[in-house]
């Protein structure tokens, strides 16, 4: 008895004993936060895995990436319009006038520690960013992953696209050299053209008339302070949704609306995540430091009366230089004003061509009139008319990208750049619709293979005869978790209007917006946009005999 109560005291100081350091962090966190719950919950969340997700990865590790750095450059960088006389380490451009902007820009290339390496990485880093949101959107939109619940994130992802495209603006205007200053100029064009009002927000924005003193020191708050802080505030709530609803994942085996098949957040897909952060930035440092871009020593200073040659901005505003570049200058003059019709409808344009990009989700959910959750996504090929849309725009990107480097193009492949700018002119209107066309009979022949290969079997090499000599090639029926892939999606009939007087004979009312809503559904989800899947008879009157030679 005695030696068993011993046993228990001992036991008992033991549980006494004072918990550790980490154990009281940690209690006193739980107390008031309830984090121990809430890991318990979330910490094994499935996550499913395919490469393609690696994308959203690479944005928000180049988000990353561009503060770490941008926080760098802000110790050094003086954002002022003020007029200096250089004498610095860059001998070529001694006694040259130039700001204060400029010249804090080449001591940080050729005075500060590492300076220009960060320079680049921050540069390289803006590139990739907006790169892999594009390639990231566009992978959402082929594979139908904006659908319910996810409609908002999509508006999260398109609006950090749009502030990525102004805040790339800004930083590559804030060094003020002669590239960077021409980029200036061009936008000061676009706004003058805004009929009435035009005038009075480029006297706002550039404190007087163009180039003033104040753009710089407006341009570096918005660049380092009000943009990176709403854009960090979305990407915060983009990933608070992707937790909340979960990824999306691909068809197959085992995998539907409410099963998720994938690894669990801890410890694999964190583990996983931190070391393709430090991958994504070794990239971006060796790309900074191999791969020149944007040497501003090269153009010198800003000046309104000189223009570099091959001005171009970063491949992501091309879009809209080549509108402007590609437009007829035509203009209208009443009233003793001016409209600059040739300035003014490109410069609208792209706000609206990025519009549609951003509603496009609600739009199908109204065609389609689907309110159910998907969270399985579509094969790019089942939905033909979504999949030329997507490549009719990266078509009409591209050739607008080719409109705003045209002199490039032209002096590189020694061309005549009237030719270039005609050429992107007429493929403006053609080359979309070629690109869908293409596309959606690309699909179709995609969704036909399908239906034979699930119907006959693969192609297995083998050539047989038959007892009439008729040689054919032996088929191998597919496996289970392939037939479920190939076959799993829907093909949901198109909205019809229905009968347009009902049994008493009343015509019914039809409004425009049901027509249309009915016109848009039999384009998108007609007998002309899809390959009936193979039914279970006939799969089964193929396979039940010699059909599969």
């Amino acid at each position: 008895m005695d030696g068993a109560r011993s046993a228990n005291e001992t036991v008992t100081s033991a549980r006494r004993e004072p918990p550790g350091k980490g154990e009281r962090v940690a209690d006193w966190a739980d107390g008031r936060l309830g984090l121990y719950s809430l890991a318990k919950a979330n910490m094994r969340k499935v996550f499913p895995d395919h490469w393609s997700f690696m994308l959203g990865e690479v944005c928000l590790y180049s988000f990353l990436i561009l503060i770490l750095t941008g926080i760098y450059l802000t110790l050094f960088f003086e954002p002022s319009g003020v007029e200096v006389i250089y004498h610095g380490s860059y001998t070529p451009l001694n006694g040259v006038p130039m700001t204060r902007a400029y010249e804090s820009t080449l001591d940080i290339s050729f005075d500060v520690r590492g300076g220009l390496l960060i320079r680049q990485i921050h540069h390289w880093a803006a590139v990739v960013f907006i790169a892999g949101m594009l390639i990231h959107m566009m992978r959402v939109f082929f594979t139908g992953a904006f659908r319910k619940p996810r409609e908002l994130n999509w508006l999260f992802g398109w609006t950090l696209l749009f502030l990525g495209i102004i805040t790339g603006l800004t930083g590559y205007s804030l060094p003020d050299d002669l590239l960077s200053g021409t980029g200036i100029r061009f936008a000061d064009g676009a706004i003058l053209s805004v009929p009435i009002v035009g005038t009075y927000l480029s006297m706002f924005l550039f404190g007087g008339e163009f180039p003033g003193h104040d753009i710089i020191s407006r341009l570096f708050p918005i660049h380092v302070l009000l943009l990176p802080g709403i854009m960090l505030g979305l990407v915060v709530a983009h990933l608070i949704l992707v937790f909340y609803h979960k990824h999306t994942q691909y068809p197959g085996p085992g995998r539907d609306q409410k099963t998720v098949v994938g690894m669990p957040f801890l410890p694999v897909y964190m583990a996983k995540a931190g070391g393709f952060f430090f991958l994504v930035f070794g990239v971006l440092t060796i790309m900074g430091g191999v791969a020149s871009i944007n040497p501003v020593w090269a153009f010198g200073p800003y000046r309104p009366d000189l223009v570099t040659t091959g001005a171009q901005p970063d491949w992501y505003l091309g879009f809209s230089e080549g509108l402007i570049r590609v437009m007829p200058g035509w203009e209208l003059n009443f009233w003793g004003h001016t409209l600059e019709l040739g300035v003014f409808i490109p410069f609208s344009l792209f706000p609206l061509i990025m519009l549609a990009i951003g509603v496009y989700p609600f739009i199908e959910a109204w065609i389609t009139g689907d309110k159910r959750e998907h969270h399985i996504l579509d094969r790019p090929r089942n939905m033909p008319v979504r999949t030329g849309l997507g490549v009719a725009w990266l078509s009409l990107y591209g050739v607008l990208l080719i409109g705003g480097g045209n002199d490039v193009v032209a002096t590189h492949l020694h061309l005549s750049i009237n030719v270039i700018t005609w050429f992107v002119r007429i493929s403006f209107f053609v080359m979309p619709v070629v690109a869908f066309l293409v596309t959606k009979r690309v699909c179709m022949g995609l969704q036909r293979r399908d239906r034979d290969k699930v119907l006959h079997g693969r192609e297995s090499g083998t050539i047989k005869r038959l007892p009439h000599g008729e040689f054919v090639e032996v088929h191998e029926p597919l496996e289970q978790d392939q037939l479920f892939t190939l076959t799993q999606h829907e093909q949901e009939p198109p909205y019809e209007i229905g009968p347009l007087v009902d049994a008493n004979g009343v015509r019914r009312q039809v409004t425009v917006s049901q027509r249309v809503r009915a016109q848009l559904s039999k384009a998108m989800f007609g007998s002309e946009s899809h390959i009936p899947k193979p039914t279970v008879e006939e799969y089964r009157e193929l396979t039940s005999g010699d059909h599969h030679h």
